[in-house]
């Protein structure tokens, strides 16, 4: 009898299990879906977006170099058209600043220079460690009240969802100019992202790891040259 019995408790934990892992799964692709379908709703092609207080450029892997890989390179290309066809008077760019050795935005404020942005109508955002923390500061540092996003279209339907969230009137133009290797990582990786960023935004509600004075974006963008915006 021993035994039966506890081959009936096996049973009923591992159904117990398998109830819990597929109500996750459910969960994850359920918050997914939503945050996908509600982000989707904002993109749009740059003659249709509205004009903005800025055009924020999310960062992406820069070269020891300093050279923006290709991904970045059409993140900022996209968003220096928008730039220029004047559906904003300032340009965020916002990525990983925090190490030494390792700096996203100072190349992309460059770039943007090299094609000919004025510098002033550049704003560096040091501390966008990720898209919820960009997102986050471009409201509360820079206070950006409405703003076109731009990135890939797997990553802009999150950041929108974000910014929509934190009250920001967001509208994005994806920046997608060819296929890029290992898409299938980052799209896989975005399933958990977006449920990690839904949780943040809605339950935890969590500050960015750092906030500062605020740099309001109609001012000069060369203010944020030193590294503390």
């Amino acid at each position: 009898m021993g035994r039966v019995k506890s081959i009936k408790m096996l049973k009923k934990v591992v159904i117990l299990g398998l109830i819990i892992i597929l109500s996750g799964v459910f969960t994850v692709m359920g918050v997914n879906f939503h945050v996908k379908n509600t982000g989707s709703k904002y993109i749009m092609g740059q003659d249709k977006i509205p004009e903005a207080d800025a055009v924020i450029v999310l960062g992406a892997y820069v070269f020891p170099d300093g050279k923006p890989s290709v991904m970045l390179k059409d993140r900022l290309d996209t968003g220096i058209d928008i730039y220029k066809k004047g559906k904003a008077r300032k340009l965020v760019v916002t990525g990983d600043n925090g190490q030494v050795n390792y700096d996203e935005v100072n190349a992309m404020r460059e770039y943007a220079q090299s094609k000919g942005i004025d510098r002033k109508d550049i704003f560096m955002d040091h501390a966008g460690f990720n898209t919820y923390d960009s997102m986050y500061r471009a409201r509360d540092i820079f206070l950006i009240n409405k703003a076109v996003i731009v990135t890939q279209e797997y990553h802009l339907k999150r950041a929108l969802y974000i910014a929509r969230k934190l009250g920001i009137e967001a509208y994005g133009v994806p920046a997608d100019k060819r296929t890029y290797a290992y898409m299938r990582y980052y799209k896989n990786r975005e399933i958990a992202a977006r449920f990690k960023d839904f949780v943040q935004v809605n339950i935890l509600k969590t500050k960015p790891k750092f906030l500062g004075d605020t740099i309001p974006v109609w001012l000069d963008g060369s203010m944020t040259d030193d590294g503390k915006s």
